[in-house]
């Protein structure tokens, strides 16, 4: 999900709620605690350098219980962050701690944002010598196609 999208979300909420892709819900007495634009400037192992930017949201439980983060304070936060940081609409990426801090891309789930799991991934695989991954398919599934000769009863044998 992109800043503009999250923008246009928030004014149609009553609640600010976050949930995990296993179900669990991030506490609602979260807070946002970093809004930032991060650009990344990187070489990857097949020599391409990179640029990737995204817009960073920190989620992080207090003790206070009673903290609800509304919809308009959190327009508020953006409207600040992007007036100081020269944010660009790119798309928002999570962090969350679990064991660690966990980075998460955000999607809309009709009430809720998703948090949804970031992989690593090769971005030069053809470059890198990783052979391609084999596609696997189960024998029963495949359809014979009868041949012109040698089929039983063809006397090709």
């Amino acid at each position: 999900m992109k800043l503009s999208e999250l923008k246009a979300l928030l004014p149609t909420l009553n609640n600010v709620q976050f949930q995990l892709e296993n179900g669990t819900f991030v506490p609602e007495h979260f807070h946002i605690t970093e809004v930032g634009f991060i650009t990344k400037d990187f070489i990857d192992c097949g020599g391409t350098i990179r640029k990737e930017k995204v817009v960073s949201l920190q989620l992080w439980n207090a003790n206070d219980f009673d903290h609800r983060l509304k919809p308009e304070k959190l327009l508020k936060i953006i409207a600040l962050s992007e007036q100081h940081l020269n944010m660009e609409d790119a798309e928002i990426e999570v962090e969350y701690q679990s064991d660690t801090i966990g980075k998460y891309a955000l999607e809309f789930g009709g009430t809720n944002f998703m948090l949804q799991s970031k992989t690593t991934a090769c971005l030069a695989s053809d470059k890198c010598g990783i052979p391609q991954e084999k596609q696997k398919v189960n024998l029963s599934e495949l359809q014979t196609v009868p041949s012109s000769c040698c089929t039983p009863d063809s006397g090709c044998c």
